[in-house]
């Protein structure tokens, strides 16, 4: 009897490809890329051309064309051109993708390979760290894995099988399960800055009700506008929040003043983030570069906004009733050099094995050729058999065609493709509303209830900020004008304390030089200011400003960093008239005994989502940062109740302060709000450009 010896090098790679990958959960080599299971069409920019999937580890090519890291290194080992245009190219002059780039891609929306134990969608950075800490079926995975490995200790696995069996039913009955999803996709993607451990998104979440046949995605889209001005010196009438220099990372719009060149353009809205400015990627700027380039005169403006749409859903079920015809087909594509693209897009389904064509590319070989069409499912490739195949196997066999590229395809007519539905819809529910089955939402009550921040919810200033009191006593002539303007008072929008908006040259004030232009004032002659409105402010200052002597109480906050004064304060009060407001910025080193907070009540139904992500929280090397709003959703409770804005600050959930906790204490917290949450913020304006 012969001994057959198992080639090593072989049995690894057996082995290797049997494992599934414990970053994406799926079968490949481990010198191919990743896969991924992609909820919604991708932008075609976003594409590698040689292996015709969403790019990954994205590579610039001198020439100007963009692939994947893997597929790019592969093909420069046999070849020395640009797959595209057939430059010569070297793999050492290729570069990284911009940032901006690599945070779209990482944003795309993508479904949990587990589709059978784990419904949940996320975003493609996301997906390991769902694997490794929250995907039930990739537990089950490698827990069978383990018993596979030690047969013999079976019997002690079993408590941890029945603790994973118990923890994914868990997961299937909690209604509060959050998904990381984000804020993005272009025409399906997101850029919402860098990666963030701190992003939270209560907006997504899966209701209990397991037979809701549909999956939501949330679906942004990416936009380049151009603001036309008459006058190049006009203000665009927008405020903004965020920067690089926050835990917004992005810089966001807070808001659209009306009648403003932004409003009369009708195309930016509240919750835009703002990607690039003239051509310059803002992404990674801080909120007084982005002020600096916003602020720039010139007639026309060309910003590149992403721009959340709302929750798409789409049914996985096909009714039934339709008949089904299939038909095989043979197309026959002849390529003109073997580098040649077909312009093919293929993407596998949740529901269906197989590859199937999603779309063909306007110009290329197969939309020139006309014979095949979207969704078919292809068969075969040159006679390989790929009925259980991957659009990547798929890719390298028509990229090693020299130039014929045979399909075999099954079309079905008769089936329908599903298509998004209103936001918060259930299409197949006999019980939809006219708004897409979401409950009514009652006009919400104007009351304002605003009060002063409690001593519990209290907290120390941002690093880099600083706040200092100064108390500025001046002898004046009696009939002397103190020489400020001011903005503020408790009666505002934003409850704001009282602030000096201009300090004019002719007053005494502007003599004295102590009192600037941002100071917030506490007290005149010992008359509290911090709690009137701007009338009686205004008041209190004439009254004082009567005697002989002056004492003013203020405060002054420094920033980080700030945005360059003009030399001579005249010109800026002709340029701004007495308009003038601090930036956002200025507003997160205001101590939190003068905040003014305000509670706001959200409901919702079971299967909905609250409708808006947060970012920030305790953060080791960072230490404690505010939890703000970074996206409120369209069609959602948080946008309908119309009262939180992107760059609020959540001071507390439920009276519980949110003050020193982190991201993974926080989350819990939303999560076990089922129907109604009460958020405790505090409301700032955005900077004005």
């Amino acid at each position: 009897m012969l001994d057959i010896m198992a080639d090593p090098a072989v049995e690894e790679q057996v082995s290797k490809i049997s494992e599934l990958c414990h970053k994406c959960g799926q079968c490949h080599l481990l010198q191919d890329n990743h896969l991924y299971n992609f909820q919604d069409e991708v932008d075609d920019e976003l594409v590698c051309h040689i292996c015709l999937q969403p790019l990954l580890q994205p590579m610039d090519t001198p020439c100007g064309h963009t692939y994947c890291f893997k597929c790019l290194e592969n093909f420069m080992q046999e070849y020395n051109f640009c797959p595209m245009d057939r430059k010569k190219l070297s793999f050492q002059h290729c570069r990284k993708s911009s940032l901006l780039v690599r945070n779209l891609l990482d944003k795309l929306t993508i479904l949990c390979p587990f589709q059978k134990e784990c419904q949940q969608t996320m975003q493609r950075c996301e997906l390991e760290a769902h694997l490794q800490n929250r995907c039930p079926g990739f537990k089950k995975y490698k827990s069978d894995i383990e018993r596979r490995k030690n047969p013999h200790s079976r019997g002690k696995e079993d408590p941890i099988t029945r603790e994973e069996t118990n923890a994914a039913r868990e997961a299937e009955l909690s209604d509060g399960a959050t998904s990381l999803v984000a804020e993005s996709s272009i025409a399906a993607v997101v850029s919402l800055g860098t990666v963030e451990p701190g992003l939270v998104n209560p907006a997504f979440e899966e209701g209990e009700e397991g037979d809701l046949p549909q999956k939501a995605s949330l679906v942004a889209e990416t936009s380049t506008i151009e603001i036309h001005r008459d006058d190049p010196e006009e203000e665009l009438g927008m405020r903004i929040v965020g920067g690089k220099d926050t835990p917004l990372g992005n810089i966001v719009v807070q808001e659209v003043l009306r009648d403003s060149v932004v409003a009369a353009d009708g195309k930016i809205a509240p919750g835009d983030h703002i990607l690039e400015v003239n051509g310059i990627n803002i992404s990674s700027v801080t909120h007084c570069q982005a002020i600096s380039l916003l602020r720039h005169p010139g007639p026309v403006l060309h910003l590149m906004v992403l721009q959340e749409k709302g929750f798409s859903n789409r049914t996985l079920k096909q009714d039934s009733s339709h008949a089904v015809n299939r038909e095989v087909i043979h197309v026959t594509l002849m390529k003109r050099d073997p580098s040649e693209p077909l312009g093919i897009k293929l993407i596998r389904k949740t529901d269906e094995a197989g590859i199937f064509i999603l779309d063909l590319l306007d110009g290329g070989l197969a939309a020139k050729n006309g014979k095949l069409s979207r969704n078919d499912k292809v068969l075969s490739i040159n006679g390989q058999d790929l009925r259980q195949g991957t659009p990547e196997t798929a890719a390298q066999i028509i990229q090693t065609s020299e130039a014929r590229v045979n399909f075999v395809v099954l079309r079905q007519s008769g089936v329908l493709l599903p298509d998004a539905v209103e936001d918060g819809g259930t299409p197949n529910s006999s019980s939809s509303s006219s708004n897409g089955g979401s409950p009514v939402h009652h006009r919400r009550r104007p009351d304002q209830n605003h009060y002063r921040r409690k001593s519990n919810y209290q907290k120390d200033l941002p690093q880099g900020y600083l706040s200092q009191e100064k108390i500025v006593a001046i002898k004046k002539e009696l009939k002397e004008s103190l020489g400020i303007t001011i903005g503020g008072g408790r009666d505002n929008k934003n409850k704001l304390p009282i602030y000096v908006t201009s300090v004019q040259p002719i007053g005494c004030l502007f003599r004295d030089g102590r009192i600037k232009r941002g100071d917030v004032l506490l007290n005149i002659n010992g008359i509290d200011l911090t709690h009137l409105n701007y009338y009686e402010a205004v008041s209190a200052l004439k009254s004082n400003a009567a005697s002989h002597t002056v004492v003013l109480k203020a405060l002054e906050i420094l920033v980080p960093e700030r945005v360059p004064e003009p030399t001579d304060p005249s010109s800026d009060i002709r340029e701004h008239g007495f308009n003038w407001s601090p930036l956002w910025i200025t507003w997160l080193g205001l101590p939190t005994y003068l905040h003014c907070c305000q509670d706001i009540v959200l409901r919702k139904s079971n299967s909905e989502s609250w409708g808006f992500s947060i970012v920030g929280g305790f953060e080791e090397g960072k230490g404690n940062q505010p939890f703000f709003i970074k996206t409120i959703v369209p069609a959602t409770p948080a946008f309908h109740d119309r009262r939180l804005k992107c760059g609020d600050e959540i001071v507390a959930v439920n009276g519980v302060s949110a003050v020193g906790m982190s991201n993974s204490e926080l989350i819990p917290m939303l999560k076990e709000q089922k129907n109604k949450v009460t958020l405790t913020v505090v409301s700032w304006p955005g900077s004005l450009v």
